[in-house]
C-alpha cells in the first residue's frame, strides 16, 4: 500500500499541471466531504488542536501514532507546510484503483510551493478520514 501511494505520488507530481483539466470521477458530494475533512484538519493544526486533528485521521494512522500529541509532534516536525500553510488550494480529487487521492497545493512561510497528496479512507459510517499525506516540493516560489 505504501509503495503504491509513493508511486502514485510521483505520478501525480509529474502530472500536477494537468490535474485541473482531468475528468473528475469522484462524486461531487464525496469531493466536498473530503475537502471539508482536510480543511478541518489543517484548521486544527493551525489552532494546535491535537485532539481534533487526530480525530480526522484514519484508524490506521491513529493506531500508528498512539496519541494525539504524538501525531501533532510528527506533523509539526516533519510536515511544517501542512502544520502552518500560508496558502492552500485544492485540486480535483483523483480516483485511482478505487482509492481517492486529494491533491492540495500549499505554500510555506517562505513562499515555497508544495503539493500534498492525501489518500482518503471512507469509514463504515460513510465519513471520510485522511489516510496519510505525501509531500513534494514544486518548482518556484508563490507570491
Amino acid at each position: 500500500m505504501v509503495r503504491l501511494i509513493r508511486s502514485l505520488f510521483a505520478f501525480l507530481l509529474g502530472i500536477a499541471p494537468l490535474l485541473a483539466t482531468a475528468q473528475n470521477l469522484v462524486a461531487p458530494e464525496d469531493a466536498r466531504a473530503i475537502r471539508e475533512v482536510i480543511e478541518a484538519q489543517i484548521d486544527a493544526f493551525r489552532r494546535d488542536d491535537a485532539a481534533r486533528a487526530f480525530s480526522l485521521a484514519a484508524p490506521g494512522i491513529r493506531k500508528t501514532f498512539g496519541s494525539a500529541e504524538n501525531f501533532m509532534e510528527m506533523v509539526r516536525s516533519s510536515y511544517a507546510v501542512v502544520y502552518r500553510p500560508q496558502s492552500v488550494a485544492f485540486e480535483a480529487p483523483v480516483l485511482i484503483d478505487g482509492e481517492i487521492l486529494q491533491p492540495v497545493r500549499m505554500t510555506d512561510v517562505e513562499g515555497r510551493a508544495w503539493l500534498a497528496i492525501y489518500p482518503m479512507q471512507r469509514q463504515a459510517d460513510g465519513s471520510w478520514r485522511t489516510n496519510g499525506c505525501q509531500l513534494g516540493r514544486l518548482a518556484g516560489v508563490q507570491v
